[in-house]
């Protein structure tokens, strides 16, 4: 079992329903959050939201699931072509993490 994390800004709340659904996975859950740049650094975390202004930030969604590798790859794959088709600078970003002890 992994978990996967997705943020991407609101105007693409609409799509990530049909994302998940798409690559066979069936529940997930989400939450409205503020992305935050405060810095205009080359790195994983000042890039994470595309404006490079000081003190920028975003309206953006979470979104999380825990599923099979399979199920994630598959929805890391819907990912990576809903950003090549977009419009814009702010790309959906994914992070798969591993679980190591669960209780259920």
């Amino acid at each position: 079992m992994k978990l996967l994390i997705i943020t991407s800004v609101q105007e693409y709340e609409k799509h990530i329903p049909a994302l998940f659904k798409k690559a066979g996975i069936k529940a997930f859950s989400s939450s409205n959050i503020k992305g935050h740049n405060t810095t205009d650094e080359d790195t994983l975390t000042g890039n994470w939201f595309s404006s490079a202004d000081d003190d920028y930030e975003s309206n953006s969604s979470l979104y999380f699931t825990f599923t099979s590798a399979e199920l994630i790859d598959n929805m890391l794959e819907e990912v990576a072509e809903f950003n090549v088709k977009i419009e814009g600078q702010n790309p959906m970003h994914a992070i798969v993490l591993g679980i190591e002890k669960f209780i259920n």
